[in-house]
């Protein structure tokens, strides 16, 4: 620093050189701070004339373009009768000084500088030259200011110098305040104008706290945070390896804490911390040294606690002023909002994600449905499938065994969702593994229950399946069900409805089950229905089911056989869809048709027949019935 007299009107001024670097632009503005201070400036132009030297310094450091920064930057200040005169010269490119400057907005740090410096001065002129700038700021003296406080009393070389050294030490207490609220007021710029806007989490608690310590002369701190879905304190970024503990479990509210970060946590209230009063063992802070001390602040969003942070220093030092007290406390709020904000991101992107993965999983089990189902001359299959979520458990299949014969399956695991469409998926391959090693119905439940069980029982899940034999050419079927809702048989008869009972017990109840089956003649013309409950369960608005009774009556009225088995599907799911008149659909539904689509050549003789001599007592032929079979497993 150069003191020296102006030759026109003898004021004094002071001049400091720096390196273009924040730091000495602060050290700079601090210096001529106390010159001014020595000058008999009050209060109020103190602190106005060093926040806008300190504006300006931040201002040349920024801008400087790389030929720049290699220059010094230049501070000056001038002490005449009645005004005090600030000049900043820099070497950045420069720029045209934009006149009457309003309020920038509180979320830009842009222009905030400039805007501070118009409002503290009362002169503000810019000189832009080739690769030199030179701001010059001037501010009026009071009266007070020009008349330098005195006596005619003599005073004590002895009182002078306390007077000096008390002078000295105000004036060193307000500087440092002054330089304390002005990197507390950028870090929380720099912070408002980052939060929200990054996602990188851990990038920004270091930056933020890495300013606390440097704010608060802090030498240790620790952030735990609670992960989702976990009552627990973990690590999340502390200031040396050491401090990295293991997680710390939060007990009960009532329960007694045993550390100081658990303390908080369940106070919800900041705590002190002393590691001369603390037991190691129990104290996971200890570890930031024998000696050291802190406190510990929760970190809340609005009522959900999100995590802890701790900041401390070595040694029986002053502690935290007041001052430093807030900053740590604006600070811990500023990092709970940008914890919840990337919380909430990540969970939005984790909740497209799996949506995405789900409706790619729909189109796979989709996909997995027999399409198209095999066909049989005289007769067609068709099928209904549809989910409650994006998966489900409910499936049907179809395997052709043979040119007149076929095994139809329809089963549904218990729950929804991705658990039982692994399961379902895992059923219908194992069905199709197993289809052609018998063509008994009971047996292939038995095996698929021995296959399944261990899994099924492990997790607390079942399914329920029924299984039928169909040989088209003896027009006979063979039926077996595990749990499952009892078969429709369809005729043209006076009852073209009937139900099959198979009684048998779900996959994955008991290791060693017994399936019952039962044989049944296929009518002429005739067809079945296979299905699950969320046909039968199904609710309207009304909270009233679908029920098997109006299922069958439904049937009664609408299958007529022969007939397309793809209309009758189709009407039977508009059916279902209007009975529930918007009503969300709660459980998986799936069916299987199969019907004759002709006559049976037997059939169209007779009615060829009596078309030629309807008085015509051509006797009809019987077809005897095989008796219901039974066939343990």
């Amino acid at each position: 620093m150069i003191n020296y007299f102006s030759p026109v009107d003898r004021a004094l001024t002071s001049r400091v050189a720096f390196r273009c670097d924040l730091t000495e632009a602060r050290a700079a503005a601090r210096t001529l701070r106390n010159f001014l201070a020595a000058q008999g400036l009050d209060e109020e132009s103190l602190f106005a004339c060093e926040l806008c030297l300190a504006e300006a310094g931040n201002n040349a450091v920024e801008y400087a373009d790389a030929a720049g920064r290699d220059k010094p930057v230049v501070a000056e200040v001038s002490c005449h009768a009645s005004q005090t005169e600030l000049r900043v010269t820099d070497h950045t490119p420069g720029f045209e000084w934009p006149g009457r400057l309003a309020a920038p907005a509180p979320d830009r740090v842009r222009g905030r500088g400039l805007f501070i410096i118009q409002s503290l001065m009362d002169d503000v002129r810019y000189f832009s030259g080739a690769g030199e700038n030179i701001l010059l700021m001037r501010k009026k003296r009071t009266q007070q200011q020009q008349h330098r406080p005195g006596g005619d009393a003599p005073v004590k070389i002895e009182e002078a110098h306390r007077q000096l050294t008390e002078c000295q030490q105000t004036i060193g207490n307000m500087a440092r305040e002054l330089c304390f609220r002005s990197e507390s007021l950028s870090a929380i710029f720099r912070c408002c104008a980052e939060l929200g806007q990054t996602s990188d989490l851990e990038g920004f608690g270091q930056r933020l706290l890495g300013d606390l310590l440097h704010l608060t002369s802090a030498d240790w701190f620790v952030l735990r945070l609670i992960p989702p879905k976990r009552l627990q304190l973990v690590v999340f970024a502390a200031s040396a390896p050491a401090l990295r503990g293991h997680p710390l479990a939060l007990p009960p509210m009532d329960s007694p804490a045993p550390s100081a970060e658990v303390s908080a946590a369940l106070t919800r209230g900041e705590v002190p911390f002393d590691a001369r009063r603390a037991q190691p063992a129990a104290e996971p802070l200890c570890m930031a040294g024998p000696d050291s001390t802190g406190l510990v602040h929760p970190l809340l969003f609005g009522e959900t606690l999100v995590g802890t942070l701790a900041i401390g220093q070595h040694g029986a030092g002053p502690g935290f002023s007041k001052l430093q007290l807030e900053v740590i406390r604006t600070f811990a709020e500023f990092l709970a909002i940008q914890i919840a904000g990337t919380r909430h991101q990540e969970e939005q992107v984790q909740n497209r994600l799996v949506a995405h993965e789900l409706e790619i999983g729909r189109s796979i089990q989709r996909a997995l449905l027999p399409a198209p189902l095999p066909q049989f001359a005289g007769f067609e299959l068709a099928g209904h499938w549809e989910s409650a979520r994006q998966v489900g458990g409910d499936f049907y299949d179809a395997l052709p065994l043979s040119d007149h014969s076929l095994l139809l399956v329809v089963a549904d695991v218990m729950g929804k969702g991705i658990p039982a469409a692994m399961f379902a998926s895992i059923t219908r391959s194992l069905v199709r593994a197993l289809a052609r090693q018998s063509q008994q119905p009971a047996e292939l439940l038995g095996r698929l229950n021995k296959l399944l069980y261990a899994e099924l029982s492990a997790v607390g899940m079942f399914i329920t399946a029924q299984l039928v034999f169909v040989d088209l050419s003896r027009r006979e079927l063979i039926a077996a069900s595990a749990g499952h809702c009892p078969l429709l048989l369809l005729s043209t008869g006076s009852d073209p409805v009937r139900t099959l009972h198979t009684t048998g017990t779900p996959l994955g109840i008991l290791p060693d089950m017994v399936c019952r089956q039962q044989t049944a003649p296929l009518a002429r013309p005739g067809g079945l229905l296979l299905y699950t409950d969320g046909l039968t369960e199904a609710l309207n608005s009304a909270g009233e089911r679908f029920g098997q009774k109006r299922l069958m009556e439904w049937l009664r009225r609408h299958c007529r056989l022969p007939g397309r088995t793809d209309q009758l599907r189709d009407q039977l799911a508009a059916e279902l869809t209007g009975f529930r008149a918007g009503a969300p659909l709660r459980d998986d539904q799936a069916f299987l048709l199969l019907t004759e689509t002709s006559a049976p050549v037997g059939a169209r003789r007779r009615r060829v027949r009596r078309a030629k001599n309807p008085n015509s007592t051509f006797p009809r032929q019987r077809v005897a019935r095989p008796e219901p079979v039974s066939v343990p497993v």
